[in-house]
């Protein structure tokens, strides 16, 4: 199955492959702020469907996450990473997903703000 996304003004357009059980909610200083649920896959699960250049990024503390975003509508889609064993990741905002029921998916509390 695949799974279409967007920021609100649709400038950040992507589509993943599969559909989430399961997300992260965390409350790290910008993903408390942001209220996005992430779900992680790899990163080449995740294909954008609009010009990459589209999104910004955003870095900050260790610098090892990106933190994509629309210049447009300020809404963070997804982000890139990459995981402990060096994998490249994608953490896609929930959120953003079209047709996606929340209620369908487990939501598991993450404390970043104590990493």
């Amino acid at each position: 199955m695949i799974s279409r996304g967007s920021c609100h003004c649709g400038k950040v357009a992507f589509e993943v492959d599969g559909q989430p059980a399961t997300a992260l909610a965390c409350n790290c200083s910008i993903c408390q702020r942001k209220g996005s649920l992430l779900w992680f896959v790899p990163r080449d699960q995740l294909r954008l469907l609009t010009p990459e250049e589209n999104a910004s990024a955003y870095l900050f503390n260790k610098h090892v996450i990106r933190h994509r975003f629309c210049p447009t509508c300020g809404i963070h889609p997804y982000g890139e990473g990459t995981d402990p064993a060096g994998n490249r990741m994608a953490a896609i905002n929930v959120r953003c997903l079209e047709g996606i029921d929340l209620d369908s998916v487990k939501v598991t509390h993450f404390d970043g703000r104590s990493s």
